[in-house]
């Protein structure tokens, strides 16, 4: 089983490196493409062509950016921890970036504001924000 859905995952994968919804169409979305490249290496894959090429797209989104991407912080979740199994050559430019942005954009209130409100954007920042801690389940062993 997930030998094929692996296999899925791989052929969901566009020319420019990010991912698509569907095999049938779709373009490349940042936060799809996130999700994409950490579920290949939740599968143990770490290496290989695909993993360059999702890595170089995802790159593209280090923050800041001009326009916040959908799904933001659905994406920076999925992005975050691509990265840190990434090893240092991505975690050490990412992680200074997307903490910093996090804090920048902290409410004064402690909050974040996310597309599903202040629940949802404070719950995905702090998750984001103690990633270096290891404390997802993912993470352990």
């Amino acid at each position: 089983m997930i030998e094929r859905a692996t296999e899925y995952v791989r052929k969901a994968q566009n020319p420019d490196g990010g991912f698509r919804y569907m095999l049938s169409s779709g373009g490349s979305q940042f936060a799809r493409s996130a999700g994409g490249v950490a579920s290949l290496m939740y599968a143990g894959i770490y290496q290989g062509e695909e993993i360059e090429r999702g890595l170089a797209y995802l790159k593209q989104y280090t923050p800041p950016q001009e326009q916040t991407p959908a799904h933001y912080f659905y994406g920076h979740y999925y992005a975050a921890q691509a990265m840190f199994l990434a090893g240092d050559r991505y975690w050490l430019e990412w992680w200074p970036a997307i903490r910093t942005e996090l804090i920048k954009d902290q409410e004064p209130n402690g909050s974040w504001q996310g597309q599903a409100g202040p629940e949802y954007g404070t719950a995905m920042a702090l998750i984001i924000l103690e990633m270096p801690n290891r404390l997802l389940s993912i993470f352990q062993k």
